[in-house]
Formats: structure tokens, C-alpha cells, sequence
């Protein structure tokens, strides 16, 4: 059975944790561990303050986008911004990278992202946005009801 939620919202860093809130609770409908729930609340709060921070440059004034697709067991999540996007996505996906030194970001965001889920792809246009599309595989999901 397939179930899917879309959300959208302020760029405002508050809303990171409503985010990270917010897609827990629709995934934890299928059960999954409690470590996989904190990995995937993790890598959402990773792309959404990377929306928040690099690509709307902390202005209020713009949205930030999450799908998120149960599926046998799988979490298809998305994550959309229509900021200033990524230059060069190799180099901002490389440990301890990046675009903000001076507010002494760490640079692990796409590193955590990576390590927590199984796949990740990073699509950004200088100018349009950039989304990050990722994939779970879930251990011992129960059936979503219809």
C-alpha cells in the first residue's frame, strides 16, 4: 500500500523542528525502529536548515517543501527549495564543506544525509533550488491501513 503527505512551509529556522516532527509522526504509522525514526528526523533536519540557511539565506520569506511516500516498507522522502541552489553539488556534498564558514557551520549535513539513508540524490540549479530526494528501507514495517 502506498500513503503520502506534502507539507509546506516558512523559511524560518522554527520550523525545522516542526518539520522533523512532522514526518516522524506520518512515518511512525508503519512501525519502524526507534533508531531508523531518529535517523530519519535527523536527515530532515539536516535539509531543511541546509533550505533555510544556504539556500534562501535566512529570509523569512520563501517555502520550504517536503513529500514524504510510505511504500512496502520504504520512505521516499523529498526535500524542495527554490533558493539560490548549488554551484557544485560534488564539492558541497564533501565532509567538513561549507558555504556559510562564518556562521562556524560544521559542513556534515550531506555526510549524516548519506550515512542515515540508503540512497540520496542532489538536484540544484543555480537560481531555481535545489531538492534532495531520499530513500529508507525500513526493518519490521508494519502495513499502513487503508
Amino acid at each position: 500500500m502506498k500513503n503520502e503527505m506534502a507539507v509546506a512551509f516558512s523559511s524560518i529556522s522554527e520550523n525545522e523542528s516542526f518539520a522533523r516532527v512532522t514526518v516522524a509522526a506520518f512515518v511512525s504509522q508503519v512501525d519502524p525502529t526507534m533508531d531508523e525514526l531518529t535517523e530519519i528526523k535527523t536527515v530532515v533536519s539536516e535539509a531543511v536548515t541546509n533550505s533555510i540557511i544556504h539556500g534562501y539565506n535566512n529570509e523569512p520569506h520563501h517555502q520550504v517543501y517536503i513529500t514524504c511516500t510510505l511504500i512496502d516498507g520504504e520512505v521516499e522522502l523529498t526535500i524542495k527549495d527554490e533558493g539560490i541552489g548549488i554551484n557544485d553539488i560534488n564539492e558541497a556534498r564533501q565532509p567538513l564543506y561549507t558555504s556559510k564558514p562564518e556562521l562556524e557551520r560544521s559542513g556534515m549535513g550531506f555526510t549524516i544525509i548519506e550515512n542515515f539513508m540508503d540512497t540520496v540524490e542532489v538536484i540544484s540549479n543555480p537560481g531555481k533550488g535545489t531538492t534532495v530526494h531520499m530513500t529508507k528501507q525500513l526493518t519490521n514495517t508494519k502495513t499502513v491501513c487503508s
